[in-house]
């Protein structure tokens, strides 16, 4: 069941759960200026919609209107201690600021970040992270449960409420799959605030994968997350084509979504380097359409009849079907640039 949120604007993007974006971050080195916006038209060009990246000191804060220049996404500033780098962000034409309201040195510094994005109409985001919990928090709930994720969280939210500000959106994240999504469920339940979706520090590319679908896809099925990030060891490109698939799994992305068998002994054609060929094809083809991948005439056109377009595979051919009909049959060698050519069509 989908939350009422809160409508909030980051750059030209409204979240307000009509649409889940899909975020990343540069992990190019804050002051190499030339390799960051390399890197952020990488990910613009790969489907990244929000771009984020660190800005740990004053001098960095060039690399604002440089990503501004060369990308159209909205850009987020990740800024930790000192607020002055937030206000130097904000008057360089930054989209959205990432702050912990309760580390930039007190609330007066807050207002101050607070009067430069509200007179901009800059959202803040507050980033709760399991690892970095406050002290007195940790002494009352002995560990980062996901109520002390939360209560952290709506600290912060008071605090910028009490600076009448209230483009917020918040995250709370945790390495432990279980606590990310109760607290992410506790949070939704407090406040009507759009929330950003990640497990943090998930892992290399495999295991970060598999831990960032459990996590953000259980919420994103409970109707809960306006943006997500999937946090890998890895290129962010990576992220990116991961977070499209999780989108497409939990039916709120666009995007070929594949249907494969996992093969038996009936299989008579390499249906797996075929299925992988047909995946890396289909990668950024901007259909809400499903392709079956199929090992066998017996079951495969049959199990994925619903498919728009699809191949099975038979004793020296492969059958070329559309929604449970037959359509042709072709040699082993002629089936991916045919599916291919009728995928075009659709």
């Amino acid at each position: 069941m989908a939350r009422n949120v809160r409508p909030v604007k980051v750059g030209d993007l409204t979240l307000d759960g009509s649409k889940i974006y899909i975020q990343s971050m540069l992990n190019v080195e804050a002051h190499d200026i030339e390799g960051s916006v390399r890197q952020a038209k990488e990910l613009e060009t790969a489907g990244c919609e929000i771009i984020r990246a660190a800005v740990p000191d004053l001098d960095a804060v060039p690399l604002i209107p440089a990503l501004k220049n060369a990308v159209s996404v909205p850009i987020v500033a990740d800024i930790h201690f000192d607020y002055r780098i937030a206000l130097a962000c904000a008057e360089n034409g930054i989209d959205k600021i990432r702050i912990n309201p309760g580390n930039i040195g007190g609330e007066e510094k807050v207002r101050a970040v607070v009067d430069a994005c509200k007179s901009r109409h800059i959202p803040i985001r507050i980033g709760v992270n399991g690892g970095s919990l406050e002290k007195e928090l940790l002494e009352k709930y002995g560990k980062p449960t996901p109520e002390a994720l939360v209560e952290s969280a709506m600290g912060h939210v008071r605090i910028l409420e009490r600076c009448d500000f209230e483009d917020i959106v918040i995250s709370i994240k945790s390495s432990n799959v279980a606590t990310m999504i109760n607290a992410y469920r506790l949070l939704a339940e407090q406040c009507d605030y759009p929330l950003h979706l990640g497990v943090t520090e998930a892992g290399t590319e495999r295991m970060g994968i598999i831990k960032s679908a459990m996590g953000i896809g259980s919420l994103l099925i409970d109707g809960i997350g306006e943006t997500i990030r999937v946090s890998l060891t890895d290129t962010p490109v990576k992220e990116i084509y991961a977070a499209k698939d999780i989108l497409k799994a939990c039916g709120r992305g666009r995007g070929v979504k594949i249907v494969s068998c996992p093969t038996c002994g009936r299989t008579q054609i390499d249906l797996i380097g075929l299925a992988n060929k047909v995946e890396q094809a289909v990668r950024d083809v901007d259909k809400d359409i499903t392709v079956a991948v199929m090992g066998c005439v017996v079951n495969g056109i049959g199990e994925s009849g619903n498919a728009d377009i699809g191949i099975a595979g038979g004793k020296g051919c492969v059958v070329l079907f559309s929604r449970g009909e037959q359509i042709c049959r072709l040699s082993e060698e002629e089936a991916l640039p045919r599916l291919l050519e009728e995928i075009d069509k659709l």
